[in-house]
C-alpha cells in the first residue's frame, strides 16, 4: 500500500516539475534561456515542501503516510537532481564555468536554507 501512496505523489509533482520549469522559462521569453532557472526554481520549491513536510513531521502533526505522499512521491518527482546535473555540466561544457558554478552554488545553498525556513515555519505553526 505504501508504493501507492508514492506513485500517487508522483503523478502529481512530475507534470508540475515539468510545467513549472516550462512557466518560468516562458516567462523569461526564452525556452533555451542561459540560466537553467526553471530548474532552480522547482528544485527550491521541492526543498521548502520537504522542510515544511518534515517541521510537521517532527512536531506530530504529520503521519508517515503523509510523509510517503508528500515526502518521496510529490517532492521526489517535483526536484530533478539529474537535470540539475545535465544543466550544469553543458554550462561549463560551453564554456560558462562561472554560470555552471554559480548553479551548484546557489541551488546548494538555496535548498539548504528553504528546508530550514520550512521546517521552522512548521515547527512554529504545529508546536
Amino acid at each position: 500500500m505504501n508504493w501507492l501512496l508514492v506513485v500517487a505523489g508522483a503523478v502529481v509533482g512530475a507534470p508540475l516539475r515539468y510545467l513549472t520549469d516550462r512557466a518560468v522559462q516562458r516567462r523569461l521569453d526564452d525556452p533555451d534561456a542561459l540560466f537553467p532557472w526553471g530548474t532552480f526554481v522547482v528544485n527550491a520549491a521541492a526543498c521548502l515542501g520537504l522542510g515544511l513536510l518534515a517541521g510537521a513531521v517532527l512536531a506530530g502533526a504529520a503521519s508517515s503516510r503523509l510523509e510517503l505522499l508528500l515526502g518521496t512521491g510529490l517532492c521526489g518527482a517535483l526536484s530533478t537532481y539529474s537535470t540539475f546535473s545535465y544543466e550544469t555540466l553543458r554550462l561549463a561544457e560551453r564554456g560558462r564555468g562561472f554560470l555552471a558554478a554559480a548553479n551548484v552554488v546557489m541551488s546548494v545553498l538555496v535548498g539548504l536554507g528553504a528546508v530550514h525556513l520550512g521546517s521552522q515555519v512548521a515547527r512554529q505553526l504545529f508546536a
